[in-house]
């Protein structure tokens, strides 16, 4: 690591932003690096940096259209910028000093752009960002290229989905890790495995804390609004439902690959948190349905409004149901 060098990362707390920045890290050690994260619907995280010139900031798995300002007062402030990311970008600004890698392809994440930027150099932390953001047949593919059995493939499966798991919730306080010392345990470790030997006390807990919510969560009855190819659920304003929001709502989606899913979860203040997933057969609209509403945003195949207003649930529900009618 260079000396006098200030590094910035910011990073989306879910699977994928951990991974990606496992990867970067294990590629350039920084451990002095300001680490700037949060919950996953935590995205306008740009704005907490205040950038001088010759900084050099990461920043992994967030909206840059929910963070151009920032970007362009990092990058006017003389600050060096990698953005890597596949969501919704709208116009990249123009800088030297700007190296934007943004795809926002259905079947990419940001852990598998970085996996490119590296040249595989950490593919299997690739595979289980891929797995948690419910890129299943990516990551799968990506997984042939490593000398794995299927065994071996599944545990990579569940430590993505239980890191991707751990990052939802409506505060830092739901979480069973703060998004920060998960990636510090993670990032540990040049292989997933050496986290799964070393770390089965966190894993195990990641783990419990999952399979726990699903249970409560699968009981959960699809509302009366929803059709066969919408489905919409509500979960209650609890610290297990707000976790487990997103991670359900992909694995609805892997059951039912061709009805769309929009769960909603109740908030103290009486609107509601949504997750919604485009038929895993046909991944688009998510994000067009999302952006219609305050606080919305996303990619096309899995997108989310972080509070929508009670009024405003029955025009989801029928932007919904709309969306995708056939």
């Amino acid at each position: 690591m260079s000396a006098g060098i200030n590094f910035v990362d910011v990073f989306n707390g879910d699977a994928d932003g951990i991974c990606a920045l496992t990867q970067l890290h294990l590629d350039e050690p920084r451990p002095s690096a300001r680490l700037i994260t949060g919950v996953k619907r935590d995205i306008e995280l740009l704005d907490q940096v205040e950038a001088k010139a010759g900084d050099r900031i990461t920043v992994l798995d967030v909206s840059l259209d929910k963070n151009r300002d920032a970007l362009k007062r990092a990058l006017a402030a003389g600050a060096e910028v990698l953005y890597v990311d596949h969501h919704f970008a709208g116009e990249i600004p123009q800088s030297e000093r700007l190296t934007a890698i943004i795809n926002e392809a259905p079947d990419v994440c940001t852990s598998l752009l970085v996996n490119g930027h590296l040249k595989n150099r950490f593919l299997a932390w690739a595979v289980v960002g891929a797995f948690g953001d419910n890129l299943k047949a990516s990551a799968e593919i990506m997984a042939k290229h490593l000398d794995i059995s299927e065994a071996q493939t599944r545990q990579l499966e569940d430590l993505g989905t239980y890191i991707n798991y751990n990052g939802y919730g409506e505060r830092i306080e739901d979480l069973h890790f703060t998004p920060e010392a998960l990636f510090r345990l993670v990032s540990a470790h040049a292989s997933p495995f050496g986290f799964l030997t070393d770390g089965k006390t966190h894993f195990q807990k990641l783990a419990d804390g999952y399979n726990t919510d699903m249970s409560k969560a699968e009981s959960t009855k699809p509302e009366p609004v929803s059709t066969e190819h919408a489905a919409l659920l509500i979960l209650p304003d609890a610290a297990w439902a707000r976790r487990v929001s997103g991670v359900y709502s992909n694995d609805l989606t892997n059951l039912f690959p061709d009805r769309a899913h929009a769960v909603l979860t109740e908030k103290s203040n009486g609107n509601y948190l949504i997750s919604v997933r485009a038929p895993l057969n046909r991944k688009k609209g998510a994000d067009e349905l999302c952006r219609k509403f305050p606080t919305g945003g996303g990619r096309a195949a899995a997108a989310g409004i972080n509070d929508l207003p009670a009024s405003q649930f029955g025009e989801f529900a029928k932007q919904f149901t709309q969306q995708y009618a056939i």
